[in-house]
């Protein structure tokens, strides 16, 4: 018997000291759940973990890693001891780690270009490469057509009795006033080729005229219905941007929709304010967090929250920890504790 006891004692001896040792926290930048802030590691998560570290009676150290891959690889090797930001719980990674009660609620949402921050659908579509094509074409027949008619008819009456230059414009505005007017009585061709070349043109500018109104119609209603986005399916077909391995991720996988993926957050909001990608699809937090800080004016956010889903602190499989820090977020929700760090951070309280 007092061999067993002095095997406990022992034991409980060499169990104290790793459980009073300090505690390797993993996190990255997602603000405003983890970011450096004159010089002090902070965001709600971080600061949601030093008051559970203080009810603990735990020091820690963060490691900040650039990938959130990296850091949920820390946990799942259990290099460190917990990760915290804005990590989601997912059937995947509660695989391969644990995971602590909730501590907070989101979901996924759209952000686009801000209004005003470039031109409006109308002026974009207006100035478009197709219509400007399409104009340049209108006034090239135009401008010919009406030349071949001086051709045939500069002999014949006086309207068309110039030079090659000083005909250009009577020319022109002959043709144009015979596209939309239908012609002049009084300047009614009178050679027989101007006769024919007249009933062509008049005959074909039937069909160029809708055709040309048709172009301008399209052009402008599809680049504005295109450039409206409220939900989901008014991505397709645009280039729509997120971060490689996130839930935004797997989401548009899932919907089969193509996008660029960066390694980064800060990577792919560079992207977006470059204007290389049309929409961003991401945590509605952190997005409404950049709207409202680096990117006031140049993003907004679009449309309502979805695929909710709720974040919780990492932990490695079989973790110790895990009834402590559950029992000790129960105890910072019934003291106020976690309101007071909402409201720090959001604005108001759940």
């Amino acid at each position: 018997m007092t061999r067993i006891l002095t095997i406990l004692i022992a034991l409980i001896g060499w169990a104290l000291p790793a459980l009073a040792q300090d505690l390797t926290i993993a996190t990255v930048t997602r603000p405003p759940f983890s970011l450096v802030e004159n010089d002090r590691e902070t965001g709600f998560s971080l600061d949601l973990w030093a008051a559970l570290a203080q009810e603990l009676d735990r020091d820690y150290s963060v490691n900040r890693v650039s990938q959130f891959g990296d850091m949920l690889a820390l946990v799942e090797n259990g290099t460190v001891d917990a990760a915290v930001a804005n990590i989601s719980i997912t059937a995947s990674r509660e695989a391969v780690m644990d995971f602590s009660q909730p501590i907070f609620e989101s979901g996924l949402q759209i952000m686009v270009p801000a209004n005003g921050a470039g031109p409006s659908p109308i002026w974009a579509a207006l100035f478009s490469r197709d219509l400007i094509l399409a104009v340049i074409a209108a006034f090239a027949l135009l401008f010919g057509g009406g030349m071949l008619m001086w051709r045939f008819e500069r002999n014949r009456q006086p309207y068309f009795d110039h030079d090659a230059k000083g005909a250009m414009f009577p020319a022109f505005w002959w043709a144009l006033n015979l596209v939309v007017n239908g012609g002049f009585e009084e300047r009614m061709p009178r050679s027989p080729l101007g006769r024919l070349f007249g009933v062509f043109m008049v005959i074909s500018s039937l069909f160029l005229v809708s055709l040309f109104v048709a172009k301008i119609t399209a052009v402008i209603t599809v680049d504005a219905i295109q450039s409206t986005v409220r939900d989901v399916n008014d991505l397709y077909g645009k280039q729509v941007a997120t971060v490689r391995g996130s839930t935004a991720a797997n989401y548009l996988d899932g919907r089969d929709m193509r996008y660029v993926s960066y390694d980064g957050l800060d990577e792919m909001l560079t992207a977006f304010e470059s204007n290389d990608v049309d929409a961003v699809v991401f945590d509605a937090p952190i997005l409404a967090y950049y709207t409202n800080t680096r990117g006031a004016g140049v993003g907004q956010t679009v449309g309502p929250v979805f695929l909710r889903e709720n974040y919780g602190i990492a932990l490695p499989s079989g973790s110790a920890l895990a009834e402590p820090i559950n029992q000790s977020l129960l105890q910072l929700r019934e003291d106020g504790t976690y309101q007071q760090l909402y409201r720090k951070w959001f604005g108001n309280s759940q």
